[in-house]
């Protein structure tokens, strides 16, 4: 059934052109979380040219086109890590992109660099809760836009995550957050009744689900009246329409409206596809597809422009990403909360940080030994399949700019902490612990088989964006910095993996999920 659909998707564009669907419409292609994926996956998804050629198709089938983005285009492959945006940047110029807003990860190298690139993007750039007066990105951003469809009026809000704890402080410094929902329903009210709007249109990033206490797309849809579409990013929730009880896409609003809320996934492996009939807008006139990336265009489809363009980037990214460098035993998937590689991670930083101990010790030996570390999973970006390992991959795989350290913690606080990693499915830890879930929903936290101690001070290996207590885990900030990486985390991995193999050693992982739930004994 579901092949059926997606054949039918394929073979849309060509209806389109016929008028299959309505005569007075507005078509909305929309993207989110695309990260850096420039070239097709090795299973011939996504991809730059492919997504471009499918827009150029709809654009030509189509008399009212709108391509929208929700974020996050940036961080995720080596073309960002060499090249810090002037590859993803001028593309989305390229592929004339109407309306783009921030993701969290736009943020990565600062407002600066943000404030940089983003005053060279064409099209609508808007952030309705972020107020950048004080900040390089000054009158960079608008609230809202709208767009004149024949006799009809869309309006256009962005809005954006809540940072806290999301994106490092320093990366958003002068930045001012508004809630994002109560800064849309303004906005939208005011699109509507004050500007006299026909249709509201919100592009966020503040996820279909959220792992901490934050506003979703669902929360924003349940609690609005005058939004009638919200298109988003950040969770990377694929909203199939194929399946409504597993991802719902059509939400009862505060005035027992629906709205429908979409998002692509990610990694732009899908268009999303909106098609709204202009005259039948209160009747929630509006087809909601997506359209999937793949290679089946042929090569003169492509965009010669944007081949030329990238020819001298991807031909770094290729030397890069086809230099061996180890093998790996088993599958490890990024996807996953528990399992080999967040065991992986957190093996390796206990590693590091009690060797980086025992050199410390030589001209400091009242240096502690390091009890037990942890990373965090949103860093591990890729999956890593048994056989070969190249330096690409690995970059690619842990993208960020994180640093290892050594801290001092109270047992109390990484208790907290685990609470809350428990309660998003696990994180990456060492395989001295162990975080068991109580039916009553209460945790206890085994080192090397005994209880932690609240009380009692321990000695973790972390990074530190989770030591400035990100991701939700506020109470690891509570602790004494012993030791700090100058050398970014990414580049000791490779340094790791080059000494196992150096040895003869594979790259190999222990599965075992390291968050488990108690035993009820009969």
């Amino acid at each position: 059934m579901k092949n059926r659909f997606i054949k039918t998707l394929i073979i849309s564009l060509s209806a389109l052109s016929a008028g299959f669907l309505y005569g007075d419409n507005l078509v909305i292609l929309h993207t989110n979380d695309t990260h850096s994926n420039i070239d097709v996956a090795p299973d011939g998804t996504g991809g730059i040219l492919p997504r471009k050629a499918i827009i150029d198709s709809v654009r030509n089938a189509e008399k009212n086109v709108i391509l929208v983005d929700a974020g996050d285009m940036v961080q995720g492959t080596l073309y960002f890590n060499y090249f810090k945006g002037d590859v993803e940047y001028p593309i989305f110029n390229m592929m004339d992109y109407d309306i783009r807003i921030l993701g969290n990860h736009e943020f990565d190298n600062g407002l600066a660099e943000l404030a940089r690139h983003w005053k060279n993007v064409k099209g609508s750039r808007l952030s309705a809760n972020y107020d950048f007066s004080n900040t390089p990105a000054k009158g960079i951003f608008e609230p809202y836009v709208i767009k004149k469809i024949g006799k009809k009026k869309v309006g256009f809000i962005g809005i954006n995550i809540d940072p806290q704890s999301l994106i490092s402080t320093e990366n958003y410094n002068g930045m001012r957050y508004y809630n994002a929902v109560e800064t849309a329903n303004k906005w939208a009210s005011f699109l509507k009744n004050d500007k006299k709007c026909d249709l509201v249109v919100a592009v966020t990033h503040i996820g279909y689900t959220s792992d901490v206490d934050k506003k979703t797309d669902v929360d924003l849809a349940r609690e609005s009246k005058d939004i009638d579409i919200i298109i988003g990013g950040h969770s990377h929730t694929f909203v199939d329409p194929s399946t409504p009880e597993k991802t719902p896409y059509w939400i009862e609003n505060a005035a027992g409206k629906p709205v429908l809320v979409a998002q692509t996934g990610r990694y732009g492996k899908n268009i999303g596809y909106i098609n709204v009939d202009l005259d039948k807008i209160g009747e929630r006139k509006f087809d909601y597809r997506y359209i999937p990336v793949t290679d089946r265009f042929s090569q003169d489809k492509y965009d010669s422009k944007i081949i030329s363009f990238l020819a001298p980037y991807k031909h770094k990214v290729d030397s890069v990403n086809n230099h061996q460098i180890g093998v790996s035993t088993i599958d490890m998937e990024n996807n996953s909360r528990t399992g080999a590689y967040p065991n992986w991670g957190g093996d390796f930083a206990l590693w590091y940080g009690r060797h980086i101990a025992d050199s410390l010790r030589i001209s400091n030996p009242s240096f502690p030994e390091v009890d037990f570390a942890m990373v965090n999973v949103g860093g591990i970006r890729q999956p890593m399949k048994a056989g070969a390992i190249t330096e690409g991959q690995i970059l690619s795989t842990f993208p960020f700019s994180n640093f290892i350290r050594i801290v001092k913690i109270k047992g109390s606080d990484f208790i907290e902490a685990m609470k809350v990693a428990a309660s998003k499915g696990g994180e990456a830890i060492s395989g001295n612990l162990r975080v068991v879930k109580q039916k009553n929903g209460e945790i206890s936290v085994l080192l090397d088989n005994a209880p932690l101690n609240p009380e009692k001070e321990y000695i973790l290996a972390t990074i530190d964006y989770i030591a400035n207590g990100n991701d939700g885990l506020t109470s690891l900030a509570n602790n004494t910095m012993l030791w700090s990486d100058p050398m970014i985390m990414n580049v000791r991995i490779l340094e790791y993996i080059n000494m196992l193999t150096s040895l003869g050693l594979p790259v190999s992982a222990d599965p075992t999920a390291r968050f488990i739930e108690a035993v009820e004994l009969p």
